[in-house]
């Protein structure tokens, strides 16, 4: 656990860390708790790495298969 917190932190991840905290604030601030569960959401993607991100997993596999 202590690996996938401090390790492969890259663009994408600091990004989405940034956005978490400004829409956290900005829901505090402004008082629009509705953008809470959104930034928490933004927030955990960027603590435990969750995603697609960077590393390509989410990728379409095109190659089409034939069953004869």
């Amino acid at each position: 656990m202590k690996t996938r917190l401090l390790t492969n932190w890259h663009v994408m991840r600091i990004v989405r860390l940034a956005f978490a905290l400004f829409l956290l604030a900005n829901a505090y601030e402004t008082r629009q708790w509705i953008f809470v569960p959104l930034s928490l959401f933004f927030l955990l993607q960027a603590v435990f790495n969750w995603g697609c991100g960077m590393q390509g997993n989410c990728a379409v596999n095109l190659k089409k298969e034939r069953h004869e």
